[in-house]
């Protein structure tokens, strides 16, 4: 390699290269590139093309890639899907707030949503839809922009300027309405906004006709784990009502995921989680 690092090789005594090599190619793939040639990746990972070809068909017989229509490009397949799944079916949070996102959704007549911050996205873990024709079209599993959403914003309460402008980087950022914030700086007002309310609210903030309101969730060690939010697609929405009993049971919604979060029971449940 004519001593240059190969990106998919990290170093380490105890490292196995080919798992190394395989979890490199799935780490490509990204809502923005659902799909990738051979080429592209031998290219980027620096690799020899035979090595990716055994990877790719490796990844393929197991369900974890799939191969396109034109035969020369990949997607993720649904082993990858049944492995997120599993994960977020681990997540204590997600487990205790199932029956509390339910009665939310039932309550406010709004679609109810549970959300984790990974990175720079936002990632739905749980959700209840509205029983309304036109509801949210979001899924488990959906990613969105963590500065052009609400639960982004509700999740990055305990975050400085400084967290925002590493989170972010140097380049401005993506509009997606004429709302979406440019820069760390003016994310971080907004943010600071919905801190001194108590909570996050907006309409038609990254999609027109989408009114939603949001707040975090806590575990024992007073650290944001996930958001909330209830969503109304709908051109007119009574803004007394969203900022009054839609609100009041959102907030109540969270309040009682953290209180069971930081409850005895639930404190336990996660030290056990940890050892298994």
């Amino acid at each position: 390699m004519n001593g240059v690092k190969n990106e998919a090789r990290p170093e380490g005594r105890y490292i196995v290269p080919g798992l190394s090599q395989g979890l490199a190619v799935l780490s490509m793939f990204s809502r923005k590139r659902i799909r990738i040639a051979a080429p592209e990746i031998a290219r980027e990972l620096r690799l020899p093309r035979t090595t990716v070809f055994r990877i790719l068909h490796t990844l393929q017989v197991m369900g974890f890639v799939c191969r396109e229509d034109d035969e020369r490009h990949f997607r993720l397949g649904p082993a990858v899907l049944g492995a997120g799944f599993a994960f977020i079916a681990s997540l204590d949070v997600v487990e205790i707030s199932q029956p509390v996102l339910q009665r939310l959704r039932d309550v406010t007549g709004w679609s109810a949503h549970m959300a984790i911050r990974d990175g720079a996205d936002i990632v739905y873990v749980a959700r209840f839809a509205a029983h309304a024709t036109v509801r949210s079209s979001v899924n488990i599993g959906s990613r969105l922009p963590v500065h052009a959403t609400v639960m982004g914003r509700a999740l990055a309460w305990d975050m400085t300027l400084e967290d925002m402008r590493q989170l972010f980087g140097a380049e401005a950022l993506p509009k997606f309405s004429e709302q979406t914030p440019a820069t760390a700086e003016a994310f971080l007002a907004l943010v600071n906004e919905d801190k001194a309310r108590g909570y996050a609210f907006s309409q038609s903030f990254f999609e027109r006709g989408v009114s939603s309101v949001a707040a975090p969730v806590r575990d024992s060690s007073g650290a944001i784990v996930a958001a909330v939010n209830v969503t109304s697609v709908d051109a007119y929405v009574d803004a007394q009502r969203m900022h009054a009993e839609i609100k009041d049971a959102l907030m109540g919604a969270a309040g009682d995921i953290t209180q069971w979060l930081t409850s005895d029971e639930g404190v336990q449940s996660q030290r056990k989680r940890v050892v298994v």
